[in-house]
């Protein structure tokens, strides 16, 4: 399959699993494995995830931009409002992950991506995700998250670095822990990914390529990741996460499988 294919299916694969809380590093690492494929970089998985953050500032600008007014106006002015409130939230809360990935990026870049650590991941957080979504009841919403919830979803984050995991599996699913409701909790998770990955690309910006198949990578993923942020906040007001969690198992058992017969 040639290097233009590679990079439209990895895009939308991308723009899928990046916001659904089923791993897109997972999915990124995997799918070139099972298919024997090679030739695109690994800044190649950045400007991905690049394109996402795209779709997330898209999506999301009417509330980046309160948000951003709202941060500034509560530091220089003392005003305070929910959204000077959660601005300064957000910027605590990436603290813990930006750390870890600073210092860790490489070892976990490498070490951590092997087909069976990414499939344990894959089926350990898938159960978590279903016991936990399950159980736990829906009490808060975006807007009534304190210091509390904001900050421990934030913590959370950092395991987002080993593959399989998910990003936004594992905040989504410490948000319902903390009885944030589901819409919130795809909302925060979505707002929280933006700082991190606008660092990690600002971080690794030097060693990309700016070739046709970036472009069309970036394009992809950007014009998925709107699509599935709107279906996702939409599905979340009457749905679960039961179906991400059955896909995951699923997933990460076919990938033993396939780990076993390769």
């Amino acid at each position: 399959m040639n290097i233009y294919m590679q990079s439209i299916i990895l895009g939308i694969v991308q723009g899928l699993t990046e916001l659904l809380p089923i791993s897109s590093s997972a999915h990124l690492t995997l799918i070139p494995w099972i298919f024997n494929w090679s030739g695109l970089s690994e800044s190649f998985d950045v400007a991905l995830h690049f394109g996402t953050l795209l779709a997330i500032g898209l999506f999301f600008f009417k509330d980046w931009v309160e948000l951003i007014k709202g941060g500034y106006k509560l530091a220089v002015k003392k005003e305070k409002s929910t959204e000077g409130r959660m601005f300064w939230y957000i910027v605590l809360a990436t603290i813990p992950g930006g750390i870890i990935g600073f210092l860790l990026d490489h070892f976990l870049e490498n070490a951590l991506k092997a087909p069976l650590i990414i499939a344990t991941a894959l089926i350990v957080m898938g159960i978590i995700l279903y016991v936990v979504d399950k159980n736990c009841k829906s009490k808060i919403s975006y807007e009534k998250m304190g210091l509390k919830e904001t900050f421990l979803i934030g913590l959370s984050q950092a395991l987002a670095f080993i593959p399989g995991v998910s990003r936004s599996g594992v905040t989504m699913t410490t948000a319902r822990i903390l009885k944030v409701d589901r819409e919130s909790a795809a909302k925060y998770s979505f707002m929280l990914s933006a700082p991190i990955v606008l660092a990690a690309t600002i971080f690794k910006f030097s060693s990309f390529t700016l070739s046709l198949e970036f472009f069309i990578g970036v394009i992809t993923s950007f014009l998925v990741g709107v699509g599935v942020i709107k279906f996702l906040l939409q599905y979340l007001k009457k749905g679960s996460f039961k179906v991400f969690a059955i896909y995951r198992v699923i997933a990460g058992l076919a990938v033993i499988l396939i780990y076993f017969l390769k």
